[in-house]
């Protein structure tokens, strides 16, 4: 064997690199990030009068100048600091500490609608006014606008007796800003500056106060007071109303515009099981992991524990498989399909073809004579320029021009204030693969309009085979009784569930496409720093929006039956969701134009009047969670991260997912590639479940059906 040779600058360059990287290493392990330590109160030393000088004991014994930035009393017991990564990992070592979590960023999952689920209609099902402000829906968001007409509480009474919240005060908010319908509002910022630094208050307010519109259109979504002649812009006028509308508001705000950190939600969480609320809805998602590693399934537990109804957003990662946020089982995880209402308008080329698109826009229109028109790819020194992105559009080249720019890569509206920066006079935004026909309006700062996937093609090949491509688009208008509807949105996510397949996921869908609420007066509706305009209500879309509704209706079946459980609410709402039209057809799945699956809309779309009256529902309690988890084998120390609860598997029970008494049924099945368990190989697998009769007596027949 030849001996190894190197030359001094091959040594010179390994020590070099070899010096860098423990640099990097040893800068990491300083680097300080925010941590959520989750302790085992019953392990307490005696020597301790009360767990918060314990908390701050196990601290100090790591790091001399860390401090807590919250101390958590019921979703968990522990608190949230900043600590080095070698910190963090001597102090996961010290006996009674359960868990010491990375704090996780999570995202927010960005008026027709009560007569479309039927809310309009008379029933003598439909709790009294008086019963339904007994009931306190919570908001987890980005805060609220108090003035609004929506949080009107001339027809309601006293503030329930039970209440323990407050109106928290800080800047452009104060004590005056609640009332009997908005009874609670409080804001969580300390592990957002802990990550940013100290809030810009020229940029957002540090108070309650929403300077996003999202958590302003989710609290209304739910729960917003009766407003007649609401519009925005002119589109979809009439009466506005939260599906609870006569319910009590309390709103936590955790979301700020640096995103929604672990640590603030679980402030938030904690405040609302101490203040009382009866529904917590939380329109937001992060990363997925086990439940004793994720933070809002372990404040959830805790929530419907105390009797709260936990409801959250799936997401907006769809149609991708398996794209879903919050899947724990005693959360309702709630999906995204469409209204029987859009906002047309027409786009007419030079060859004559014509196309229907979407917007809310309401400015000065294009001429009746047809203008220039281009594709953003084509007029660009960008790879990016087909998606009009900031920088990337040549001004001489769209000057005057309609241009036609791909979704995706920016924001929407984002897209238009390009193109009309570089002198652009019109905007049609195509839909690509990944949204298909899926048509979401905006509130365009140009004249604009939105198109699907074969319209976007069929005018994109015009451009490119006509020397001359004129075209112009029409003004939008608000259309009723579109057909079918609802339909799963496109960006709905979808199952199967990531974590537990044998848990089918979502569990239900509701409105999320161009709903109409409560906006926010700091911002237009556009969301755009460059939107000037100022309305009281304004039309988003997303699973942030879906969510809501079935809070509210939550709160409906709460005021109704104020005996039931979360679990039963949760399994009335889904018992009775539907997954056909009324013509016997599939409800359609709008990414691949054919019908949608349960992966796709769960137990099917809400059905708030037949929820009121289930007849049976499947019902469970802690100890039906409980034996959940021994199901997945989770240890007792799993177990108590996830629940804060000893709780030990008894092994002489027999625990299988097939007898958690859930609402629906998910059967995974393991191919086997030849032999055993191949082909040819069949097996029979037991579900059991428990149905509770909360009805007038009857008999019941069970009917079997595959999807």
């Amino acid at each position: 064997m030849k001996p190894l040779k190197f030359n001094l600058l091959e040594v010179f360059l390994f020590l070099t690199l070899y010096y860098a990287c423990a640099v990097a290493e040893e800068k990491i392990q300083q680097t300080e990030r925010t941590y959520i330590v989750h302790m085992d109160k019953s392990h307490m030393p005696e020597s301790f009068t009360d767990h918060s000088l314990w908390y701050d004991s196990s601290l100090k014994s790591v790091s001399d100048s860390a401090s807590m930035l919250y101390a958590y009393e019921y979703v968990i017991h522990g608190y949230s600091t900043r600590l080095t990564a070698e910190e963090a990992e001597t102090l996961r070592k010290q006996p009674g500490i359960l868990s010491v979590l990375p704090e996780v960023r999570y995202e927010l999952h960005t008026t027709r609608t009560p007569e479309f689920l039927g809310l309009g209609r008379s029933s003598d099902l439909f709790p009294t006014s008086n019963s339904m402000g007994e009931v306190i829906v919570g908001i987890l968001d980005t805060g609220v606008w108090p003035e609004l007409k929506s949080f009107d509480d001339s027809e309601l009474g006293p503030i329930p007796a039970g209440w323990k919240g407050e109106c928290q005060v800080g800047k452009n908010f104060n004590s005056s800003s609640c009332n009997r319908k908005l009874i609670g509002a409080r804001f969580f910022s300390k592990g957002y500056e802990a990550a940013f630094g100290p809030i810009d208050e020229t940029m957002e307010s540090k108070s309650p106060r929403d300077d996003d519109g999202h958590g302003t259109h989710t609290a209304t979504t739910a729960a917003g007071s009766v407003v007649p002649n609401a519009e925005l812009l002119g589109y979809a006028s009439g009466t506005a109303r939260g599906m609870a509308s006569h319910a009590r508001v309390a709103v936590y705000k955790a979301c700020w515009l640096g995103g929604c950190f672990g640590t603030d939600i679980l402030a938030a969480m904690d405040a609302a099981v101490a203040d009382g609320v009866d529904v917590l809805s939380m329109s937001i998602g992060g990363g997925m992991s086990e439940y004793y590693g994720d933070t809002v399934a372990i404040g959830a537990f805790t929530a419907a524990a105390h009797g709260i109804f936990v409801s959250c957003s799936a997401g907006n990662s769809g149609p991708m498989p398996s794209s879903l946020s919050n899947v724990a089982p005693w959360i309702t995880t709630v999906g995204a399909g469409t209204l029987d209402r859009d906002f047309p308008a027409s786009l007419t080329l030079g060859n004559g073809d014509k196309y229907s698109g979407v917007t809310l826009y309401n400015g000065k229109q294009l001429p009746d004579s047809l203008v220039p028109l281009v594709y953003g790819g084509s007029v660009s020194h960008s790879s990016s320029g087909s998606f009009c992105m900031a920088g990337s559009l040549i001004p001489e080249k769209i000057s005057g021009k309609i241009v036609v720019c791909d979704r995706g890569g920016s924001a929407r509206v984002q897209k238009g204030v390009v193109v009309k920066a570089g002198g652009g006079v019109g905007m049609i935004l195509s839909n690509t693969d990944s949204y298909g026909e899926e048509l979401v309006a905006d509130a365009h700062l140009l004249p604009s309009a939105a198109v699907g996937q074969k319209a976007g093609g069929a005018i994109k090949k015009y451009i490119s085979s006509n020397p001359n491509p004129t075209a112009t688009i029409g003004p939008g208008t608000t259309k009723l009784g579109v057909q079918p509807s609802p339909v799963v949105a496109a960006f709905s996510s979808r199952g199967p569930n990531p974590v537990t397949p044998a848990i089918l996921k979502p569990d239900i869908i509701a409105p999320g496409v161009n709903i109409l609420a409560g906006w926010t007066g700091a911002v237009g509706p556009s969301g755009l720093d460059s939107d000037k305009r100022h309305v009281n209500f304004s039309i988003i879309s997303g699973t942030s929006m879906s969510c809501p509704h079935v809070s509210g209706l939550a709160a409906l079946l709460k005021a109704a039956h104020p005996e039931w459980s979360p679990a039963a609410i949760k399994s009335a709402l889904m018992t009775t969701a539907y997954t056909t039209y009324k013509s016997g057809e599939k409800i359609k799945d709008v990414a691949t134009g054919g019908p949608a699956t349960p992966f796709d809309y769960g137990a099917g779309h809400a059905d708030p009047v037949a929820a009121l009256d289930p007849g049976l529902v499947y019902d469970a309690n802690v100890d039906d969670y409980l034996g959940f988890l021994c199901a997945l084998n989770y240890t007792p120390e799993q177990i108590k991260s996830t629940t804060h609860r000893d709780f030990t598997c008894h092994t002489s029970s027999k625990y299988t997912l097939g007898d958690f008494n859930y609402p629906s049924f998910a059967v995974p099945l393991e191919t086997a590639l030849g032999g055993e368990g191949g082909a040819g190989v069949s097996s029979t697998i037991k579900y059991t479940r428990t149905l509770t009769n909360v009805g007038d007596p009857a008999t019941y027949k069970v009917y079997l059906h595959s999807e």
